[in-house]
């Protein structure tokens, strides 16, 4: 690669010039606007392009200007200064993949271009980014899309929506632009719709069943979403078949606490498959202590402080990603390790050559004299398979579920558990105080013998960390909707009263359980808004309203060794 650091457009910083609603025409003749940020300077510069669905006019690209690149922010198709009618992601056949290619190469064309186009953003910025890269638009060298799942089947909940936050986003993200657009009446602003959605939440969250959703609570999206809820198990998206038709590198950035961290997935997709050399092994992570509200590159998430370590400056990151490979900077990028870590408890930086790194298994196994509810229990984790087979039982009401400790946002933080320690219908297995050390990195899996007396349930696991003072943080967590045990595509219901094997793989994580703490495993049904509830009917939860009550059994030793299986780091 061209070491071009001595041409005189590379350096600034610049100060910037802003054209408004720039128009692109796109390959059926919709008119798609961009403000286009340009440095102040003769040139020739690189290309940055982010599409987005969120308003053009609230981006903040200043810093990747002054550090010598054109900036194109565009707003997609039907949104806000755009011509056209909005098509949802959940719509299969939109025009989202042909858009960000055209747009690509109109940017690649503007006055002052060098050619070369780089894209960004995050979350829907970073799905509108893997849709376009497929197509190979001619022009593009490198992407920085990240947390934004492969399947939308990963980003909600088992064959259901997340509804303290999906809900909450289509309500006062998405719906106010179409609601202005179509001239309905209501909140045509989301800073409107916020304060609607503090009044009305209680409402929409606790509403039954999910088809009958009013049509102005998600306007132009309705049907779309309906007709997902009509068949949840399907994948709208599959980014994940995608990976062979891209010959890009990406540099992928996630945190421990966002729910979009399934996005771990591009990168091993893309390292196992991409279809090129270049692509497979360009491929970049970071993973910090982070969640997706705005806590990337922040040191403090909810209560919890990661300490000066976790800051990380995200435009520095990205300027000296694109610098390599659009200006031809040789900064080491390509040299660095792929795979670049945050540990919790630790609080350090840790590099590796892939993800997950590799491990041991440590297993741990529940035990109890059949009191494990609430904390002040009898149950524990132990290393070897207690010889006595026991059970802990619990009632699951959906009409009193676990609540979520997560703010009205509902992004997921390292929440405080003990606030549900009088809930009788949560399982505690801890250890004793450890006497060293333990690092996990990678993703628990918890192997669960339980029954019910319900057809279907759901059986969720949390993996917490319990600090000598008391504090018991969130660590990770998974779920398992007992007729999707097998598979999306085929629901079995279970035999009421029948002992079944559940596995439930918890979600990435890395932290360093400190000597004097316990790790603790809780076994639970329900978590409120956070997923959306388990009807415990066997019928179909999102069109059917009707609730019944479930008692769970847990069964661990003898011949159901329930367990947790952890990546340890020795």
């Amino acid at each position: 690669m061209r070491d071009n650091s001595n041409d005189p457009w590379m350096h600034g910083p610049f100060n910037i010039i802003v054209e408004r609603d720039v128009e692109a025409p796109m390959r059926d003749g919709t008119i798609l606007r961009a403000d286009v940020y340009r440095p102040d300077a003769p040139g020739p510069f690189p290309v940055l392009v982010m599409r987005t669905p969120y308003n053009k006019a609230g981006a903040n690209v200043n810093a990747l200007v002054r550090a010598g690149y054109i900036v194109v922010v565009q707003d997609i198709r039907g949104r806000y200064a755009s011509d056209g009618e909005f098509e949802s992601f959940l719509r299969p056949d939109n025009h989202e993949a042909e858009d960000g290619y055209d747009t690509v190469e109109w940017a690649a064309r503007l006055p002052g271009s060098t050619g070369k186009v780089g894209t960004f953003g995050g979350s829907y910025c970073a799905w509108l980014q893997w849709k376009l890269a497929a197509l190979r638009p001619p022009s593009l060298v490198a992407m920085f899309a990240y947390s934004i799942p492969a399947r939308y089947t990963d980003l909600e909940g088992p064959g259901s929506i997340r509804p303290g936050r999906r809900l909450y986003w289509w309500a006062c993200s998405m719906a106010p632009d179409m609601r202005r657009r179509a001239g309905q009446p209501g909140s045509y602003t989301p800073e409107e719709a916020r304060e609607e959605w503090k009044r009305d939440r209680g409402k929409w969250l606790w509403f039954l069943p999910w088809v009958d959703l009013p049509a102005y609570v998600l306007e132009d999206a309705a049907e779309d979403f309906r007709e997902w809820l009509r068949h949840p198990h399907t994948d709208p998206w599959q980014l994940d078949k995608l990976y062979s038709e891209i010959e890009v590198p990406n540099l992928h950035i996630t945190g421990w606490y966002d729910h979009c961290n399934p996005c771990l997935d591009h990168f091993t997709g893309m390292v196992a498959h991409g279809r090129t050399e270049l692509a497979r092994k360009g491929q970049k992570l970071i993973i910090g202590p982070w969640n997706h509200g705005g806590g990337f590159g922040k040191r403090k998430i909810g209560e919890v402080d990661f300490g000066p370590q976790a800051q990380m400056d995200l435009n520095a990151v990205m300027v000296r990603w694109f610098d390599y490979w659009l200006k031809g900077v040789p900064n080491g990028v390509d040299r660095e390790p792929a795979v670049k870590l945050f540990v919790m408890g630790e609080n350090r930086w840790k590099s590796y050559d892939r993800w997950p790194p590799s491990s041991r298994d440590l297993t741990l196994f529940l035990t109890s004299n059949g009191e494990a509810n609430t904390p002040f229990g009898d149950g524990r984790l132990v290393k070897e398979v207690p010889p006595d087979q026991k059970q802990d039982r619990y009632v699951y009401d959906p009409r009193d579920p676990v609540m979520s400790l997560y703010g009205e946002r509902m992004f997921t933080m390292p929440a405080d558990q003990r606030a549900l320690a009088h809930r009788r219908d949560i399982l505690v297995y801890q250890t004793e105080p450890l006497k060293e050390d333990l690092e996990v990195t990678g993703y628990p899996k918890v192997v669960l013998y339980a029954s019910s007396s319900a057809p279907d349930t759901d059986f969720f696991a949390r993996l917490i960390d319990v600090h000598p003072d008391g504090r018991a943080l969130d660590i990770c967590m998974g779920v398992v909707r007992a007729r999707y045990r097998e598979s999306l595509e085929r629901p079995t219901l279970l035999e009421p009263g029948k002992v079944t094997e559940f596995t439930i793989r918890l979600g990435p994580t890395s932290n360093r359980f400190k000597a004097g703490h316990r790790i603790r495993l809780d076994i639970t049904s329900s978590d409120f808004p956070n997923y959306d509830r388990n009807h415990n009917t066997g019928l179909d939860d999102n069109a059917d309203p009707r609730l019944a009550v479930a008692h769970q059994t847990v069964y661990h030793g003898g011949r159901y060794p329930s367990r947790l299986h952890l990546p340890w780091i020795p």
